[in-house]
This record gives C-alpha cells, structure tokens and sequence, in this order.
C-alpha cells in the first residue's frame, strides 16, 4: 500500500480525532489509519506548560478565526481561538473538565441519552486522569466559600476546577489515546476537499493538489468550523450536488460571554516589581517540579450560578487569578484578576456558509434572540455579586473594566462592546439532521464526522471532556460499521 492510501483517514488531530484514531487502531489493529493535520506537531514547551497557552492564542499554531459581523452587537466581529495542531483546541485550552449537565444528552436523540454517555465519560477519564487543580492560587480556592464546591453545572456551587493536568502539565488526549497507537499522523496537511465516487468517500485532495485515497472510508473530525467548511467545499449541504442536506453549517452556537476585570496591588498575578523575582524562577520552578505560576491552567476557579434564584444553574463564571489587560495588550504592568459568566443554554442560533473562495463565514448570530441577552445581563449582576461575597481579604481588589453600574443600559452598553464567546462552538453537522445516530453522514457511503459539530445541543460547560467522549464513542461506532 503506498503512503498516500490508508484504510481510513481522521480529517483532524484534535480532541476527537486524536482520540477517535487511536481507540479505532485498538478495536481494529488490521486497519491503517491516517490522521491529517493541517497544522504541526504538539511538540512544543507552551503546549505542555499550562499558562503557556496565553501564547499560543493568536500564535500559528491557532486558526484564528473572526466571526462575520453580529447584527445583535453592532456590527462586531468576535474572536474565535482554535487549535491548529495536533491536539487541535485541546492543546491550546485551559484544560477544564466538566461532563456537562446529564441531561444535556437527553436532547441529542436516541443512543446518545445519559445512559448511553456515561460509560464512556467513564472510559475516557479513567485514560485523561482529571483532578483538581494541585495549588489553586489563593484568590481561586476563596471562591468555594461563596457556594459549595465542587464546581458543577448540577447545582448552585463555586471554587477551584478540576482539569486534565498531570503533574504541572497538560494532559491530552494525544497523550491519553494516541501515542503508542498504530496511527500514521500526517501533520501540515490542509485538506482542501473531500473525494466522492459513485455515493462514497474514497478520500481527499490536499490544498497542494495531493491526493490520499481511503479505501474503507474518512471520518471528519475538523471541529465545528473545520468539518462542515470541507463538506459544503465538498458539494455536501444545502443544494449540494454530492448530498443535498441542508442542515450542514446550521445550528451553530456557542457559550455568550462578557467579563469584568479587578485590578489592585496585592491581590493576583501580574507584572509588578514584588512579584517579578517569583516569575524569574517561574520556569526552573515548573521545569523541575511542575509548580508555580507557569503550572496553572489561567482558569483556574469558577462558578454555576442561577440568575432567577431556581434551583439549577443558567450561567457558569471561569475566574483567572491574573491581570489580562482589557485595553491593548492581555499582559501589562500590575495585578489583579479577571472573571467572566457565560449562557449555559443560549437559545441563539447561526450559521456557517463558504465565501466566493470556499472560506467559511462564521455567522454566530449571538445574542439575536433576547432572551440570552437577558440572561448575559443577569449574570453580569450575578457575577458581579458573586466577586463582591468572596473571602479574597487583603487580595480583593475593585473592578476596573467597565466599572459602571448596574442598569440595563449600562450592562448592555458593556455586552455590545465586549460579548464574545467561552470559544466552545458547536452543532454544525448535528446528529439527526447531518449524521445519523452512529455518526454516518446521511447520503453518503463511508463518510462519518465525530467531533462537537455533532452536539444537537451545547453542553452546560466547557465542551472538551464531551468532545473526547464522541470521538471514543465513534471509534467503536466507525469499527462496527467497518465489520459489516
């Protein structure tokens, strides 16, 4: 068999992918299984240092994609992070581990209900190993005096998160499912298109004009961008000429967010004369024992909260125990720290269609239906609350941006300003309308797509714990359908 013809091609190394990969080569040790990456390695120190992902944001190893521009913002256009390597967003992520709610999988159809994710929530955490975080910084362990902890979008409850750090470092799913896997990994690949004959995948075209032929078939696993980008370039969505299916590049939505920044000296991390020796010897610190400031994740705390005094949680709070400026440059002179709350639910939804060139144009259409905006402004006041009744001591510091009040005026005129995202978009290629309930593109043979653009539904949290358990959960859907 040459190099450029495998079994099964993963389009994308990420969380999914990286996992989907290395769980099929284990079911299915008779495959040969590529992954195509379009972007390098994850062999990099930042990626394995934990605050080092302040900077692989906007580094090359980040798409960076802008969203078009928000009708509801005025007419502002968002930042939306995502990974470019292997390990995709899961190697540039604060590396915070929730399932979600559990009857957040109740909404995403038949076989993927609580009962069904849950063994492999349990499969996947028994390989990533999440725990708390090892020494919170101070400001973050006060939050668990606020509401009891742990932090879980199951109830009311605040503190220190737990993530997927192992000794100082992050721990991803390349890590946990991939390394050792008998996986070709094909990194600064950029697919450009699918190859479709006769109704089936049978591989790709590179940007370059390569070919990579699949003989059994290819699972997108791209991300919610990624994915439904190749398969409208592809002919595969609304009108397409391969496979008419007008649900692709819909339903896409993400976590609303808007932040307040406290800046003082004396309360968290920054760039100030006291604290400079601390950051001299930072790196000998985390080199030789995985600890201080360069061993934390930067999110390291946070909230669920509820706005309407219910029982349940609508809005989650990620807390950075850091100054990151709010005008020009995200580390600047002095102390402080920063917290934002987001929509657990939002109701908003958009879309994703190609320009002229077969570049995506990522239509977010945040906060168009009124109720998230209410609720983002609920949860500024929430927020705002919840800083003002934690125990921080002589750490407490006030708040800085946009430190106004708390009218709706002011509170709207801060969202159209500064709303963007907890960068976790989704549901692009949902289960139900796009694939099946084993993951299998409807109208096309051999094609299957297993990332968070599947997500019917955004989870109440951060998405990479959920996005790992689909690709492990499609590994074996992929093994099965490959068996006959």
């Amino acid at each position: 068999m040459s190099p450029a013809e495998f079994d099964v091609l993963v389009l994308g190394g990420g969380a999914a992918g990286a996992t989907l990969a290395g769980e099929l080569s284990r079911l299915s040790p008779d495959l040969s299984i590529a992954i195509v990456e379009a972007g390098p390695s994850d062999r990099h120190p930042f990626v394995r240092m934990p605050f080092g992902l302040v900077a692989l944001m906007g580094s090359r190893r980040d798409w960076a994609f802008r969203s078009a521009p928000q009708a509801a913002l005025g007419g502002r256009r968002v930042a939306i992070p995502r990974g470019r390597m292997l390990g995709g967003s899961a190697s540039i992520n604060s590396m915070v581990w929730f399932r979600g709610r559990a009857d957040d999988f109740d909404h995403w159809g038949p076989g993927w209900g609580r009962d069904d994710v849950m063994p492999a929530f349990d499969a996947v955490e028994s390989a990533m190993r999440p725990a708390p975080i090892a020494d919170p910084h101070p400001l973050s362990a006060a939050l668990a005096g606020v509401h009891p902890g742990p932090p879980t979008p199951e109830r009311v409850s605040a503190g220190p998160f737990i993530c997927n750090l192992e000794r100082g470092r992050r721990r991803s799913p390349v890590d946990a499912f991939l390394k050792g896997a008998r996986v070709t990994v094909l990194t600064g690949r950029v697919v450009d298109r699918l190859t479709v004959s006769d109704g089936r995948a049978t591989g790709v075209i590179l940007a370059d004009g390569t070919r990579i032929a699949a003989r059994a078939g290819v699972v997108l696993s791209a991300g919610a961008i990624g994915s439904p980008t190749l398969l409208l370039r592809s002919g595969i969505g609304p009108g397409g000429a391969v496979a008419d299916l007008p649900a692709v590049g819909a339903n896409l939505h993400d976590h609303p967010a808007i932040a307040v920044h406290h800046e003082g000296r004396g309360s968290g991390r920054g760039l100030t004369l006291a604290q400079l020796p601390g950051w001299a010897v930072a790196p000998l610190r985390w080199a030789w024992r995985g600890t201080g400031p360069l061993a934390s994740n930067t999110v390291e705390a946070g909230a669920f909260l509820s706005t309407d005094g219910a029982s349940r949680p609508d809005v989650q709070v990620h807390f950075i125990p850091a100054r990151l400026g709010h005008a020009g440059r995200a580390i600047g002179w002095g102390a402080g720290y920063y917290a934002d709350v987001c929509v657990m639910q939002p109701r908003s939804r958009g879309r994703l269609t190609l320009d002229g060139a077969g570049q995506p144009v990522i239509d977010l259409e945040l906060l168009t239906d009124d109720r998230d905006r209410a609720t983002l402004r609920a949860g500024l006041r929430a927020l705002r609350r919840l800083l003002a009744a934690a125990p921080f001591g002589t750490r407490r510091a006030p708040e800085v941006f946009p430190a106004t009040g708390d009218d709706d005026a002011a509170l709207d005129a801060h969202i159209d300003a500064r709303a963007g995202t907890a960068y976790h978009p989704v549901g692009t290629c949902a289960i139900g309308a796009v694939t099946d309930a084993a993951l299998a593109v409807r109208g096309v043979d051999g094609l299957w797509v297993a990332d968070a653009s599947v997500m019917p539904r955004i989870t109440s949290a951060n998405t990479n714990a959920p996005s790992i358990m689909i690709g492990y959960r499609a590994a074996r859907m992929v093994a099965q359908a490959l068996r006959g």
